[in-house]
Formats: structure tokens, sequence, C-alpha cells
């Protein structure tokens, strides 16, 4: 199979957004939780945590006790076993991926809410496009006044090439996000939806769409395993850079064959690739379940006992649990 170079379609601006980012909440975060893709295209490595620890992932951390980090396990462990049989099956574990991925909605909501309020300071519960572009620039270290004195009177922004490409791709995302009918004005759930793709369908297509843009070499509108799995531009330096390619091609041809492809074909259409990135897939949250299932499942029962998580808790949080199995049984 031959793997070439990925364009690097939007790199640099990418960057410029998770850099503006920092400076400024104003602008759509490149990852979003409980969503098994980033906006350019990555897979998110902390997928699995995310849709098991909903809003709690923050509580484990690396350095934190793991004795408390057990304990709060087994919490969770008890609310996941709904009918109280010291096990989880597919179906409770699907239930409690639902539930985790509408905290991470609810979380995104109330954050929008304080954006939204960010970029319209005359409360009147809409923001145009110019007002946005101004409180963007403002963000980048333009003076605000100027600018708004510069719009008024239609003159012409001196602004950098690359701080343009920025603005450019943010009108198209903004011009997706105004409802019809059009009129360039986002009220507040219009804001979620440009900040968060994710809530709404049609903003959900145009995040695949621009995927499948930068990703796609032959202009066919899909996805072949090798463009899926080809290597960000940059040269492998050393070894260490060699085997982080390496494990971006396995990670990804696994994802490809085994979950986005889904009817198997070798290639992924825009349609394959929405229901894969889709939140609230109830079918995706169940195909999550039986993976994570058979991640830990030891004694193949097809459900996960305590022990199994509290083992393989590193793939479930993020963090290793140190004697994972001392005391288990006297602690629950």
């Amino acid at each position: 199979m031959d793997v070439y170079a990925r364009p690097a379609n939007n790199s640099a601006l990418k960057e410029k957004v998770v850099e503006a980012k920092d400076e400024n909440e104003i602008l759509p975060p490149d990852h979003l939780n409980g969503v098994k893709m980033e906006m350019d295209g990555h897979l998110n490595k902390e997928f699995h945590q995310e849709v098991f620890l909903g809003k709690e992932i923050e509580e484990f951390e690396e350095d934190s006790e793991p004795r408390k980090n057990r304990k709060k396990l087994m919490v969770i462990f008890s609310k996941v076993d709904i009918n109280n049989d010291k096990k989880i099956s597919a179906k409770e574990m699907q239930r409690w991926i639902m539930e985790k991925t509408d905290e991470h909605f609810q979380e995104a909501v109330e954050e929008n809410k304080m954006h939204f309020k960010a970029v319209d300071p005359d409360g009147d519960g809409h923001v145009s496009w110019d007002e946005y572009k101004v409180k963007f620039l403002a963000s980048k270290g333009f003076n605000e006044k100027e600018i708004v004195e510069k719009i008024r009177n239609n003159e012409e922004l001196k602004i950098d090439e690359e701080t343009q490409e920025v603005l450019d791709n943010l009108k198209d995302r903004w011009y997706q996000a105004d409802n019809p009918p059009p009129d360039l004005l986002l009220n507040e759930e219009e804001f979620l939806s440009f900040l968060h793709p994710e809530h709404s369908r049609g903003m959900l297509k145009f995040m695949v769409k621009e995927i499948i843009r930068d990703l796609d070499q032959d202009g066919d509108k899909k996805l072949t395993l090798s463009e899926f799995i080809s290597l960000p531009v940059g040269t492998v330096e050393n070894q260490q850079a060699q085997d982080i390619d390496d494990d971006w091609v396995k990670d990804r041809k696994k994802e490809f064959e085994e979950v986005i492809d889904a009817n198997h074909d070798g290639i992924v259409t825009m349609e394959e690739l929405e229901e894969y990135m889709d939140p609230m897939n109830e079918y995706n949250a169940l195909n999550e379940a039986k993976q994570m299932i058979a991640v830990a499942d030891e004694n193949q029962n097809h459900h996960l006992e305590l022990e199994e998580i509290l083992k393989y808790s590193e793939y479930f949080t993020g963090s290793k649990l140190m004697d994972y199995a001392r005391n288990v049984h006297e602690e629950f």
C-alpha cells in the first residue's frame, strides 16, 4: 500500500485557531468531548475515558492517590450495574455512555452561555458576523475601536494573510450555523452550533465535509484507507518520531477497517463518517460498549466484573491503579 504525505490543507489555519482559543474562548475548539474525531481529523485519544467518566474525567489525575481513584471507580461500577448483578452488560454500558455523552453536551451548553455573552455585549440576543469579527480580531491584538471604526466606514482592514485565512474559514462556518432564513445573525442556539458542531445535524455534516476535504487526495469526496492513514506533513527525524508515525498508521488503519467503514467496502463515504462522528447515535454507543467490554473481558463472558475494570483502569480512566486487586472485596 502506498502511503503519501497528507496535504497540509489548513494546517497553519488550525494551529492559528488553537492558539487563538487560548487567548479567547470565542473560537470553536479543535477538541470536542465525547466525539470520536478532532476537528482536524485526528482520532480522539481520550474518547473512551470521556464517554466512561463524563464530566468526572478531570477527577482522575495521573498523580492523584490510587486508592481514591479505585474507590471512585468502584462507585462508577455500581452506578453502571443498574440490576446489581455484580457485572456490566453491553446494554448497561450503552445506557451509561449515552448518559455521560449527554453530560458533555450539557456542559457545552452552559459554557456557551458565557461565550455568547462575551460576543453579545449589548445583550440583544443576536450577534452579527461583524460583531464577532471585531471580538475575534481584538483577541488577536488588534485595536477594537479602530476595527469598529473601519468596518463602519467600509475601510480596508490591514490583516496578515494567516489571520485572514482563519477569518475566511470562520465566516464559512458562521454561514453554516445560521439557520434559514439566513440573516447572518446568530442567536445563542446557533452560536452553540458554531462552536460545537456536534449539537446540530447540519453542522455535523459541515464538519465531516471539512475533514474529508483535508484528507481527500483525489477529490472524489470519499476516503480510501491510504488517504485516511497518510501521515501529516513532516519528516521523521528520529526513532521516537518513527514510532509515533507507526502508531498513527496502526491506530487509524484499525479504526478505518473495524469501525468507520461500516459496509467494509474499503471506502469511507461522507454518510459513514457522519454516522461514526454522531455522538448521540445509539448504535455507535452500543458498539462502543461492546468494544470497551472486549478490551477488559478476561473471562470472556461478554460482561465486565469489577476486578476487570480495576485491572484495566488506564483504559477506562487514563490513570493506572497500583495494586488494583488489593482488598477489592473488602472495600466494595
